[in-house]
């Protein structure tokens, strides 16, 4: 499968898979003049890159673990999806959960795209009848235990 990517410039950082075995590709900041995010707040980053991602799949926007896990940088609507049919540039909501401001410059890999298959499903309307019944039944969060 080819995913088609248009740049907004020749400078921005074409995606890659880091590795062999890497199942997302880094995705790069495109930024004039770096981005502060203090801790507790949102960051809009774009990347100027669009995507024309085939019918029946879209891109995930992920975090990167190294940033989680060492900064506290997360992507805050993860996974944050790139639809088939949007052609705009993809910007990434980052969040900083961490206790020190962090710095975002022009070319930091700051999320990760993985390419995934969509299912359309057919919904069907049963009203206010009963669903089939399950082992679970309504038990929500917590509900099978914590091992």
């Amino acid at each position: 499968m080819i995913i088609r990517i248009k740049r907004d410039h020749e400078d921005v950082k074409i995606p890659q898979y880091e590795s062999k075995g890497a199942s997302g590709f880094d995705l790069a900041a495109y930024i004039e003049s770096p981005v502060f995010i203090d801790p507790r707040t949102i960051g809009v980053i774009p990347t100027g890159l669009h995507f024309e991602v085939p019918i029946g799949f879209e891109i995930q926007i992920r975090s990167r673990s190294g940033l989680a896990a060492n900064s506290g940088i997360m992507v805050l609507n993860s996974p944050g999806t790139i639809d088939s049919d949007y052609r705009g540039e993809v910007k990434v909501i980052l969040i900083n959960l961490g206790s020190e401001r962090f710095k975002v410059s022009n070319g930091d890999r700051i999320a990760q795209a993985v390419v995934t298959i969509v299912q359309e499903v057919k919904l069907h309307d049963i009203g206010s009848k009963a669903l089939s019944p399950s082992m679970r039944g309504s038990g929500g969060f917590g509900s099978t235990g914590l091992n």
